[in-house]
């Protein structure tokens, strides 16, 4: 048998969110557009052998704070992660933790602040590998112009979080 996983699917008002972890902590949120079967893939994927098991109950300590989020009483997280990346990855996810609530950076901010100014593209790919959006706030990064730009959980999901944490962006 492989890690255990647990998943539960957060239902709040106009929010769909998939959700798992493992013992360590976070390691999926899927948006509106995600799928259960997202939710399988991703794990099979960084956690080979993976058992996967539907425990609301353990998901709670998330969900409370993710609720406290879209209600707007918190602004930052506090729960652990269980995730995997390059340590290329990790760093632009660090930085990313680092933007604060209501603000922005431009993908250029952040491979400037990871030490790597030539890599924005890389910084992009990053982004996009993200699992625990949200979370590690990735909607907090726009176009150099002010512009949406990607979204691995759908644009529509990108305004949806930068207009509920009262961010300014064209359109």
């Amino acid at each position: 048998m492989g890690q255990l996983i647990y998943s539960s699917l957060l239902l709040y008002k106009d929010w769909k969110v998939y959700l798992a972890a493992t013992t360590k902590g976070l390691c999926f949120i899927g948006m509106h557009h995600s799928s259960f079967e997202e939710l399988v893939q991703f794990c099979n994927k960084q956690f080979p052998h993976c058992e996967i098991i539907e425990d609301k109950e353990k998901l709670i300590p998330y969900e409370k704070e993710l609720i406290e989020y879209f209600e707007g009483k918190r602004k930052q997280f506090t729960f652990s992660f269980d995730i995997n990346g390059t340590a290329f990855q990790k760093r632009v996810w660090e930085a990313l933790c680092d933007i604060p609530f209501g603000q922005t950076k431009c993908y250029s901010d952040i491979a400037y602040e990871i030490g790597k100014p030539n890599a924005v593209r890389a910084v992009g790919t990053a982004i996009g590998a993200n699992p625990v959006s949200i979370a590690i706030p990735c909607h907090r990064v726009i176009g150099k112009n002010g512009t949406l730009t990607g979204y691995s959980g759908g644009l529509d999901v990108k305004e949806k979080l930068l207009n509920h944490e009262g961010i300014q962006y064209k359109v």
